[in-house]
């Protein structure tokens, strides 16, 4: 019977992640395989920023220029071009 699980090396022997099934006193043979750390994917801009936990008036994306300048910045449409 091949059972494949997966353990830690604590400096003097192996810890097993999860038990085996297996009577007491059977013979095994071990075949090491190194595991190397699986690459962490780089985070999305929104998992960013809701790591940040960043707290903020409602209103922040209507006056977004009060808040970043201090100062209300008015826009104007003419002919639907932003003057």
């Amino acid at each position: 019977m091949i059972q494949e699980i997966n353990a830690i090396f604590d400096g003097k022997s192996l810890q097993l992640e999860s038990p085996l099934n297996l009577d007491v006193g059977t013979r095994v043979k071990i075949i090491v395989e190194t595991i190397l750390p699986q690459e962490q994917h780089p985070k999305t801009f929104l998992e960013t920023a809701q790591s940040l936990q960043l707290q903020g008036n409602p209103d922040w994306s209507e006056k977004i220029d009060q808040y970043l300048y201090g100062e209300t910045v008015f826009c104007f449409l003419h002919k639907n071009k932003l003057l």
